[in-house]
């Protein structure tokens, strides 16, 4: 019997075309980032650990009181396995995270994972559109800079700019909440909803995404939309201004350096229009690192809102954490930094695969 006859051209097309389809680099890249992923969570939580086990206050003593008996502080303590050796306690505590159980507030008396799960809804809505304030407004700043460099309107946005790095936020909240609402009226005050909306909210909004203007939007609420929408413009513009002023210089450095390229010269000497070479082609390529900053940007901004949070009492994660802090509640601080630091992980991690998509070389 003969041997069987190899077309030796079909079998390397077929291996080119594996090759091209990238299976096996796909597997690979992706395994590569959960291994990451999954050593970054470990990490953030030995630090949690570590933080809940150095800091000068004791978690027992803050459930039990100063006035508790020392039968009473030994029980407790042991309830909390803070008895046992600190191996025991790491591997005991990384068990109840993995399970989502984050402990239980001293401050609400309720399980620190229901408390995150109603703050968080609030500084995800306010730091996305603080995000798409800065994008909107940042990008369009930073190019008109580059394109103009050392001429008035980059002098202007260069100036906007550094007030945004240079005024503290705190301050820039409270002369926003002085003229815009208590002197002009034109926006609402502290907080998510006037009082008054509070019960309309509660019995005319079906709660789905946690976010009130979503909400309130699928259930047809247009005047509790309204009035948390008064709410919320003026803490996402104050939060929003310090990304535009952080998106706009990123964008300038890179668009400087997109322009000076060749293929900008190229572009320019075979006809093409101004217009298209800054905003198609310099800024196509200029959007490949500044996906990065901008998901960078972003996630300081969940993590970051706390005095934005305070001055507006805007419930979020911020303002929780805040205080969760003063009460020496540690469940809850350690629950929250947890979160933030997750969420921060995550995207960083999507930021780099949406890096990839952007920028075929990446590939």
């Amino acid at each position: 019997m003969s041997p069987p006859v190899i077309d030796e051209p079909a079998l390397h097309g077929a291996r080119s075309g594996l090759r091209a389809f990238g299976l096996p680099r796909f597997v690979s890249r992706g395994a590569s980032l959960l291994f990451s992923l999954l050593l970054t969570l470990f990490g953030l939580l030995f630090v949690t650990f570590l933080i809940a086990r150095v800091v000068p206050v004791d978690p027992v003593l803050a459930i039990v009181g100063d006035r508790a008996t020392q039968a009473q502080y030994d029980a407790a303590r042991v309830s909390l396995g803070l008895d046992q050796p600190l191996p025991v306690q790491f591997v005991r505590y990384l068990g109840d995270v993995v399970t989502g159980d984050l402990g239980r507030s001293n401050l609400t008396s309720r399980p620190v994972v229901e408390d995150i799960a109603s703050a968080f809804p609030a500084t995800l809505e306010l730091a996305t559109l603080a995000t798409l304030i800065g994008v909107l407004i940042g990008v369009p700043a930073g190019v008109v800079s580059a394109v103009h460099q050392g001429r008035w309107q980059d002098q202007a946005i260069r100036v906007v700019g550094l007030l945004g790095y240079s005024m503290p936020v705190f301050w820039l909240g409270l002369i926003a909440l002085l003229v815009f609402y208590g002197q002009l009226g034109w926006v609402g005050g502290p907080g998510r909803l006037d009082v008054s909306y509070e019960l309309a909210y509660e019995f005319d909004v079906t709660p789905v995404t946690g976010s009130i203007l979503i909400d309130s939007a699928l259930s047809g609420a247009w005047d509790v939309f309204r009035n948390a929408l008064s709410h919320l413009i003026l803490p996402a513009l104050v939060l929003g201004y310090f990304s535009l002023a952080y998106i706009s210089r990123m964008t300038r450095s890179f668009m400087l350096e997109q322009l000076s390229q060749d293929y900008v010269t190229t572009a320019r000497v075979k006809g093409v229009s101004e217009r298209r070479v800054v905003w198609v082609h310099a800024l196509g390529n200029a959007m490949v690192p500044l996906v990065t900053v901008i998901a960078l940007s972003y996630a300081a901004l969940l993590e970051g809102s706390v005095l934005t949070e305070t001055v507006f009492a805007w419930p979020g994660l911020g303002l929780y954490i805040t205080q969760a802090l003063f009460a020496a509640d540690f469940n809850a601080v350690l629950g929250g930094t947890l979160v933030i630091g997750a969420v921060f992980v995550v995207l960083n991690i999507l930021s780099d695969l949406v890096y990839t998509l952007v920028d075929p070389r990446a590939r």
